[in-house]
């Protein structure tokens, strides 16, 4: 992997670390090319048992980076190639047979919302947040949020947040199902890993066969969803109001 995504060995727990600190692990080329590839790679190794995903430094991932996103509004062919890259994402990681215990240790905007939304268990310590800011913006959120979150909080809560964009407190995330616990700054990678330890711990077919009946809405909506939803949000990339936020929000960074 390269240095942009850390993997991470622990017994039979692998621990994959977003690793662009210095941007808030904001998803540049690199960075979505390793999260499409690691998956398979993980899947296809007999010794993991369990997966902890975290962010290094103090986010978890700001989202998508803004100079990528810019590219993308102006190449079509890479917005093609790096469109289907985000359907390998989704599908990877929702077939991945061994449990994903996202350790959120700080804001998980955009794609760092929707790598959280297809994991199987979520730590948030008491500072972080989510926030899925695509139609704000003016893109379709297509890559996650809007086929995972009505299936995690009701259609209701899921619309709020993801039709108005704004954040969600890390203790009104685990109130609504966004995660399942709460804990204090800094213990989100260590009680996530305790979690992988324990299902690594248990016996493997049952916790591969149960965690796939689980998922098998989840697998349906990507399977129904995925294809037309990436279209729609391509498309989105010429839309007039899209490309007039995006070019304010890169003058505010400059």
């Amino acid at each position: 992997m390269a240095d942009e995504l850390l993997v991470e060995a622990q017994g039979a727990v692998r621990i994959v670390t977003l690793n662009r600190p210095e941007a808030f692990n904001a998803v540049d080329e690199g960075l979505h090319r390793e999260l499409a590839h690691v998956w398979p790679a993980l899947d296809a190794d007999p010794e993991v048992r369990a997966i902890v995903l975290t962010g290094a430094g103090t986010a978890f991932s700001g989202g998508g980076d803004l100079n990528l996103l810019e590219r993308m509004a102006n190449d079509p062919n890479l917005r093609s190639h790096t469109m289907a890259e985000a359907a390998d994402i989704v599908r990877n990681m929702t077939a991945v047979r061994a449990p994903i215990v996202a350790a959120v240790n700080g804001p998980a905007v955009g794609l760092g919302c929707s790598l959280v939304a297809l994991s199987d268990l979520v730590v948030v310590e008491e500072q972080a947040y989510f926030a899925d800011p695509h139609a704000a913006l003016g893109l379709v959120a297509a890559d996650g949020g809007a086929m995972t979150w009505p299936l995690l909080t009701g259609l209701l809560k899921a619309k709020e947040y993801i039709l108005l964009g704004e954040r969600l407190p890390a203790a009104e995330a685990v109130q609504i199902g966004i995660a399942n616990r709460l804990v204090p700054t800094g213990q989100a990678r260590d009680t996530a890993l305790g979690l992988a330890e324990r299902l690594a711990a248990m016996p493997p077919q049952a916790v591969r066969e149960t965690k796939a009946l689980l998922n098998r809405a989840l697998h349906a909506a990507v399977g129904d969803q995925l294809d037309g939803a990436l279209a729609v949000e391509s498309a989105s990339f010429d839309e007039p109001a899209f490309r007039t936020n995006l070019q304010r929000m890169l003058t505010r960074k400059s």
